[in-house]
């Protein structure tokens, strides 16, 4: 007799209730916040302020990266230590963008930005020739993570690092670039980077509508890449990334090579970083090397950890209840930040190593049992 064996089928994108949640969040994004923060008055209890809009706003830039660090850490098991030199690349695209943007109506009336005035620059350098375009300048937010990603990747990749020696090569990595991105020579602003920006497509940036823009654009970007990623996980590619994160050498035996799908997953991760950062410096107005070290790079692996890594849903949660207190926190008592943090990132991993929704669940299957 022959016997088939039957493969599992590929689960739905989504459930019923998945659908609805996301319905709701298109239209708390698209059309809630947008009444809430231009129509609704100020004074009126049900108005949302523009500081609340511009933190929301940055906060799902930071989910972007979360969600980012789930694909390759959560399920692909690779650790990176230097999304925030992706997230930065993607910010400087932009940023050069904005500050050609600005034109003559820089402190020095001058063609150049001004930086470059002050350092007696007389042309712009090779790296800025295609920064007046806006196609340009967005088809390059995700291509010049996605290449320095690919070539990184592809030779760690190659070479078979991994564990602990990947992530303290990716933090190495980036730490290199901050230190480059600090000297005036690369022609990108030095230690103070770019800043002052006015106009994004020949439109005043600093506007109500202007900023409303961008918040909606970063949520439907932030929901676009959730729902890329799920179809990523949930597919037979998904799988195999699950398979190389539990047994990468059983995959090797079963005739898979693991170096194109590694490398597949952690370049796109790096390119949602790079989209991220792009989104990111128009609303906050400013983008320097700090973005690159090693403590933001840290950062974007404890959201995802808080939130619960392999889940997708847990490190957007982990991204906002971390900075969710970090804002406060920063204004309250900076000076405990950095303890809270570190001493958070060590509970989660002792005592909560599923992160908040995998205590949530676990909390529902209790009460399932009951």
């Amino acid at each position: 007799m022959n016997h088939k064996i039957q493969l599992p089928g590929t689960p739905p994108l989504f459930t019923r209730q998945a659908w609805t949640a996301l319905l709701v969040c298109l239209l708390a994004i698209g059309l809630l916040a947008p009444v809430l923060n231009l129509i609704v008055p100020v004074g009126n209890t049900f108005h949302v302020s523009d500081y609340v809009i511009a933190l929301t706003a940055k906060i799902m830039c930071y989910a972007i990266c979360a969600l980012a660090m789930d694909l390759i850490w959560g399920y692909t098991g690779i650790l990176s230590l230097g999304h925030g030199l992706f997230f930065a690349l993607g910010g400087y695209v932009m940023g050069m963008y904005l500050m050609r943007q600005i034109g003559r109506d820089g402190q020095y009336q001058s063609d150049l930005p001004d930086f470059m005035v002050f350092l007696d620059w007389k042309a712009l350098p090779w790296h800025w020739w295609l920064s007046d375009s806006f196609v340009a300048t967005v088809l390059l937010v995700i291509l010049v993570p996605g290449v320095i990603a690919g070539v990184f990747g592809f030779f760690a990749f190659r070479s078979r690092i991994k564990g602990v020696y990947f992530s303290i090569i990716t933090q190495a990595m980036t730490f290199a670039a901050m230190l480059l991105f600090f000297r005036n020579e690369t022609g990108l602003g030095g230690n103070n980077g770019f800043t002052d920006f006015k106009r994004i497509l020949g439109l005043p940036l600093a506007t109500p509508t202007m900023r409303m823009t961008l918040f909606v654009l970063t949520g439907l970007t932030l929901m676009g890449f959730f729902v890329l990623a799920r179809w990523l996980v949930t597919s037979k590619y998904g799988r195999v990334l699950q398979a190389i994160r539990d047994a990468e050498s059983r995959v090797m035996f079963s005739g898979y090579s693991p170096l194109p799908y590694k490398l597949s997953i952690w370049v796109i991760s790096a390119m949602m970083c790079g989209v991220a950062g792009a989104l990111y410096v128009p609303q906050v107005g400013i983008i320097n090397p700090g973005e690159m070290s090693a403590a933001n790079s840290i950062e974007i692996a404890v959201w995802a950890a808080v939130g619960g890594r392999a889940s997708l849903v847990g490190p957007i949660v982990g991204a906002f209840l971390v900075n969710g207190a970090k804002s406060w926190l920063t204004v309250t008592a900076p000076e405990f930040w950095l303890y809270f943090l570190g001493a958070l990132f060590i509970v989660v991993t002792l005592y909560l190593p599923q992160g908040v929704i995998g205590l949530l669940d676990k909390l529902k299957r209790k009460e399932g049992t009951l």
